[in-house]
């Protein structure tokens, strides 16, 4: 017997219920807005740099999580930038980011470190990025 489960467009996997996401990405290609919105939080798009960050910085309590397309913004050093701008004023919102130069999936120990993700992104890959970045932010509800 066989079985399968389409991780993105379940309802009831949704574990993000009302959290609130920057997605940074110059890319026109909506599907890791979709897919994040599928895992229950509000996306905010940017597809410019410093805008984002002002969103970020100015509103800190706003944002529970940046993610950044690097691939669109010209590199792993752009997704690198920004976590190190937050870094810099001490702001605390935890950074996701994904590009297809990394060779491997990397989920730090440190909350204060990006976790990073290969592109092109899976749904599964994203979920389990998305519960490592907010580890302790996530609020379990248990029926």
């Amino acid at each position: 017997m066989q079985y399968s489960h389409a991780f993105d467009a379940s309802e009831a996997l949704a574990v993000g219920w009302g959290v609130r996401v920057m997605l940074l990405s110059a890319s026109a290609d909506t599907a890791v807005a979709d897919r994040l919105a599928g895992l229950g939080a509000q996306v905010d798009e940017e597809a410019e740099f410093y805008t984002a960050m002002s969103a970020i910085i100015d509103d800190p309590a706003g944002y529970s999580l940046l993610v950044v397309d690097c691939d669109s913004l010209g590199g792993v050093e752009a997704g690198r930038r920004a976590a190190a701008t937050l870094a810099a004023v001490q702001c605390r919102v935890p950074v996701l980011l994904f590009s297809a130069a990394f060779q491997s999936q990397v989920f730090p120990e440190s909350r204060a470190a990006a976790v990073c993700l290969r592109a092109p992104l899976s749904p599964v890959a994203l979920r389990v990025g998305f519960e490592h970045a907010l580890r302790g932010r996530l609020m379990w509800q248990t029926a």
